[in-house]
């Protein structure tokens, strides 16, 4: 990695830092109902990207152990209904 590299990375993430603190305090100087929408908007962002990952895990087989505990725990007589 040649200096220039790690000038313009560095540079890259002090920029990103700057970006975050002026959108930090824009939030603080927004009114409680629009900083309301905007945790609205961010928690259904979250959501989605929660969605995403179990939709991705499920395809990969890495949540296949919950089927096979399920199975076992229905045949053990052991399985609570929700």
């Amino acid at each position: 990695m040649t200096m220039s590299e790690v000038d313009h990375s560095g540079l890259d993430r002090e920029k990103a830092r700057s970006k975050l603190a002026d959108i930090q305090q824009a939030i603080l100087v927004l009114p409680e109902a629009e900083q309301a929408q905007l945790w609205e908007w961010f928690s259904e962002l979250e959501w989605e990207r929660w969605d995403k990952q179990i939709e991705a895990d499920a395809d990969e087989g890495a949540l296949d152990f919950l089927i096979a505990d399920a199975l076992e725990a229905k045949e053990d007589g052991t399985l609570q209904e929700l």
